[in-house]
């Protein structure tokens, strides 16, 4: 087995799966008002056919860690089914979603062999969530974190995007949250992947200011970097740690393992890649394993040193985060 290793000497070793850019929340920041046109059934990878470039990534390319993504992932029929046959191929295995209906398949998805959950939740406000999903839905999600602890998800995670002036105050209670629930909450900077387009730099709330935000309510402490994109800290009194994902003001390129499949398809090198790599069409075309290995390798070649957002030289991907998988 050959490391997958891109020009730059970094090794990968985590691809994210997405597996529809349908969702059941219409999230502002990755769906415009109108709403969006969604693939054909026909155009995404069927389960097999994930399994199966899951499998050429783990077994001849050496990734030990696999993240099942969309749009929403439980949107996707019979989830469990995929979550079993990637089960089996033996690594990391986890789940991004918005916590929906999480508490409906929180069990299946434990027996089908799912051991960790990220649950995407931008407001503990009713009526800011409202606003920020176009759906009356906070109180499905909280079920649904409740759920992934009780059927022994180990860790459970909140994924918290800040964008200044919408949810910055709600810093010090989500940490809150966290601290009682036991959950470990990571905030995440705004990254311009928004549909409307809208981002700019001053909607970034930075990794600083967060970590000075709860360090003031309650004290924190470093904890070494382990080659996740996330900033640790541990809370001084034991009660957990949090964590930041510092994509714009001190952004991890330089580590980086990680390459995504689109639902239909596409091999992206980076979440702002603009490039894709056809591996449906490989597979759909008869070809074999060592072609899917072939086109994967020959993607990695290109990978780029890193996204340069906030540079003149960077350019805005096409497709927003629902449509990439995240």
């Amino acid at each position: 087995m050959r490391p997958l290793v891109d020009g730059f000497g970094r090794v990968h070793r985590d691809l994210r799966i997405s597996v529809t850019d349908r969702c059941n929340f219409r999230c502002t920041y990755c769906m415009p008002e109108e709403g969006m046109d969604w693939l054909p059934r026909s155009e995404l990878l069927t389960y097999e056919e994930l399994e199966r470039v899951a499998r050429v990534f783990v077994e001849r390319c050496g990734f030990e860690h696999l993240r099942v993504t969309g749009g929403e992932p439980t949107v996707r029929a019979h989830l469990p089914v995929l979550i079993g046959k990637l089960a089996g191929l033996g690594v990391d295995l986890a789940l991004t979603t918005n916590g929906a209906t999480l508490a409906l398949l929180a069990h299946d998805l434990a027996d089908a062999g799912l051991t960790r959950v990220n649950v995407s939740l931008d407001s503990l406000r009713p009526d800011r969530f409202t606003a920020l999903t176009r759906r009356d839905g906070l109180e499905r999600v909280l079920e649904g974190i409740d759920a992934a602890l009780a059927v022994g998800f180990d860790p459970v995670k909140v994924n918290v995007v800040l964008v200044r002036g919408v949810n910055d105050d709600e810093i010090v209670d989500f940490a809150t949250f966290g601290r009682e629930r036991g959950v470990v909450v990571r905030f995440i900077e705004f990254m311009p992947l928004d549909a409307s387009g809208e981002w700019t730099r001053d909607d970034v709330v930075s990794q600083a200011e967060i970590v000075d935000a709860i360090d003031a309510v309650y004290p924190l402490e470093v904890v070494e970097r382990d080659g996740e994109p996330a900033e640790r800290f541990r809370y001084v009194d034991g009660a957990g740690e949090v964590g930041v994902i510092p994509s714009v003001t001190n952004a991890f390129c330089g580590s980086c393992d990680r390459v995504r499949l689109t639902a239909e398809g596409q091999l992206r090198t980076c979440l702002f890649s603009l490039d894709e790599f056809d591996l449906r069409d490989v597979l759909r075309s008869g070809g074999s394993d060592d072609d899917i290995e072939a086109t994967i390798r020959g993607a990695i070649s290109t990978k780029w040193a890193g996204h340069q957002i906030g540079q003149v030289t960077f350019i805005r991907p096409p497709r927003s985060m629902s449509q990439i998988g995240g």
